[in-house]
């Protein structure tokens, strides 16, 4: 497997293809690997993670999957790891906490929302793209059960599009969460927030934009004010793909008691529950996330292409006298 080897004392490696578009300024979107290990069955999950790729590069944008191997970052992976990903054994679920103990341990492991986007940063890679992410979970008062994507969104500059939050988690919870951290959760097209399998939560999207053009102009503006942190592009799931609302959140409550009676918790649960989902909904789940992954990537790719074309004329803001 060649790559291109990152020159700084970081442990990342580029794919030659994810480093010649870095080098020459074109748009690269980040994808996570925790789908491929902990998120799909074998041989969806390899089939799904070359497919969003061809999405990512017919949409302009070159794809660049991150993962740990052997205790380094890889950042754009060969097919043989793809599929070597999809079966493997013991790899690691990373976010924040345990990123860097991976590495030194020389550890293999799949990258999670948050770990994503510390290693896209890491890459200068600031667009991303998944299905949908973590947040508060449920019962949250006595487990104290907050996922780390929500405090990454406000340290790290990568935005991410997604399908909103999996319907699993508290979504009230978790927009006051990202309300909080000063996190902007942009509805794509639509004023409601999503909720992964369905287009409407109930929610309000706190803000809307509709265009790539539009995503990119927040960002570029967020930038030159000096805030900090990233953009979440909540990108409802197709119409004919979704599971309505009502349907899904019967499933979902049978699922979420199992997990509870099982003593189910940390990073067991999201696995277990899709896992749950996918037999209750007889697949029918596995194929709208398949579905909204690929709807997200089209979006991301476009995204990229936008911001570096705001990157190639970028204009001072002129602030009123």
């Amino acid at each position: 497997m060649d790559h291109g080897r990152n020159p700084s004392r970081l442990p990342v490696d580029f794919s030659p293809a994810v480093q010649e578009a870095l080098a020459a300024g074109r748009p690269v979107v980040a994808l996570e690997s925790t789908i491929i290990t902990h998120g799909m069955p074998y041989p969806q999950n390899v089939a799904t993670a070359r497919a969003v790729e061809q999405t990512v590069l017919a949409n302009g944008a070159v794809p660049a999957t991150i993962a740990i191997i052997a205790g380094r970052i890889r950042v754009g992976l060969d097919d043989a790891t793809l599929e070597w990903l999809g079966t493997a054994k013991d790899v690691l679920k990373l976010s924040r906490a345990d990123l860097a103990y991976a590495i030194a341990g020389g550890l293999n492991g799949s990258t999670t929302v948050a770990a994503t986007m510390i290693c896209a940063k890491l890459g200068g890679i600031d667009v991303f793209a998944t299905g949908g992410i973590g947040g508060v979970h449920r019962g949250v008062e006595s487990t104290m059960d907050i996922s780390a994507d929500l405090t990454e969104f406000a340290r790290t500059d990568v935005a991410v599009v997604c399908a909103g939050a999996k319907a699993l988690l508290d979504l009230p919870r978790t927009l006051e969460y990202l309300e909080t951290e000063g996190v902007p959760v942009v509805g794509y097209g639509t004023d409601k927030f999503p909720a992964f399998w369905s287009r409407d939560s109930g929610l309000p999207a706190p803000m809307r934009l509709d265009t790539p053009e539009a995503v990119a102009e927040l960002i570029r503006v967020r930038r030159r004010l000096g805030l900090t942190g990233g953009v979440v592009v909540a990108n409802p799931v197709p119409v004919e793909d979704e599971i309505p609302g009502e349907e899904i959140a019967g499933h979902i409550a049978q699922a979420v008691s199992e997990a509870n009676d099982r003593g189910i918790t940390g990073k067991r649960v999201t696995p277990f529950l899709l896992g749950r989902l996918f037999e209750l909904t007889e697949g029918a789940s596995l194929t709208t996330n398949i579905a909204l992954v690929h709807n997200n990537a089209a979006v991301a790719a476009r995204l990229a292409g936008a911001l570096r074309q705001e990157e190639q004329s970028r204009r001072p803001i002129k602030l009123a006298q």
